[in-house]
């Protein structure tokens, strides 16, 4: 975890804009300025998956780099607020996460509420939405947008057998290549809205892909594959192939809309 007193709530990384593709990693860091402390925990709590999506960084600068995209990444832990769920989601800030009580978020007011809104939360979203208009608008067409996100291999001890999983809503237009593509590879069992369900409304998303009907998907890589910089680049290596072969697809630039299975959108 990296304290600081000037705390970017962003990273841009830049590519070719009129390639028409952004990445985005709402987990990639577990970093917390420094009038936050620790939230109370420990540091041994930083290196676990609550805090962040450990890998996400480096496969998603690599997979930018790879491909010549852009990418936006949060700057700041999931544990201070999390930029994956909508405003009024009960668990954008967390009191409680797979065990671990955090005590800088429990009780918390309405006050600091909002100002962990308007100062992390709403700025990331911001920027994902600036990004994203600018790719619309140096390629000229509708982006096509990936998230990348990692899971833990063990949730309340359950034994997760996946090595990814494709997360989406009612958009099957990026999700079932690159489910297709990925199951071509006979060592990977690949989840298909698995290990979470791709239908949350108001998380990043539905916030900025589906209500637009711009093509995207979430793709969740097993943490334990990625944890170092070889897993890491090897999975950028691997997915890279996979995204420009969807990213030249007829329909995968053109603006559908699909709805939501969470309601109107």
């Amino acid at each position: 975890m990296t304290r600081s007193t000037v705390f970017t709530p962003f990273d841009i990384v830049e590519g070719d804009r009129k390639k028409g593709v952004v990445l985005l990693a709402d987990h990639a860091r577990r970093d917390l300025p420094e009038e936050y402390g620790s939230l109370g925990l420990p540091a041994s709590e930083f290196d676990r998956h609550i805090a962040y999506d450990i890998g996400v960084e480096t496969v998603t600068r690599e997979l930018a780099a790879a491909l010549d995209v852009p990418a936006v990444l949060a700057g700041f832990s999931r544990l201070l607020i999390d930029p994956n769920r909508g405003e009024d989601d009960p668990t954008m800030i967390r009191q409680l996460y797979d065990g671990t009580v955090v005590p800088g978020n429990y009780p918390i007011a309405q006050e600091e509420r909002e100002r962990r809104l308007d100062r992390f939360y709403r700025p990331y979203h911001d920027a994902v939405g600036a990004m994203i208009a600018s790719v619309a608008h140096a390629s000229g067409k509708a982006p096509f947008i990936l998230s990348v996100h990692s899971f833990t291999p063990v949730m309340q001890g359950f034994v997760r057998p996946w090595h990814v999983g494709v997360l989406w809503d009612l958009d099957d237009r990026v999700a079932r290549p690159l489910i297709d593509m990925l199951a071509q590879d006979k060592s990977l069992f690949v989840g298909d809205n698995e290990p979470y369900d791709g239908a949350l409304r108001g998380d990043t998303m539905f916030r900025h892909a589906i209500v637009n009907g711009y093509a995207h998907a979430l793709i969740e890589i097993r943490q334990d594959l990625i944890a170092d910089r070889a897993g890491a680049l090897a999975w950028a290596e691997r997915l890279a192939p996979i995204v420009d072969a969807i990213d030249r697809r007829a329909d995968i630039h053109a603006v559908k809309m699909f709805g939501s299975r969470t309601g109107p959108a």
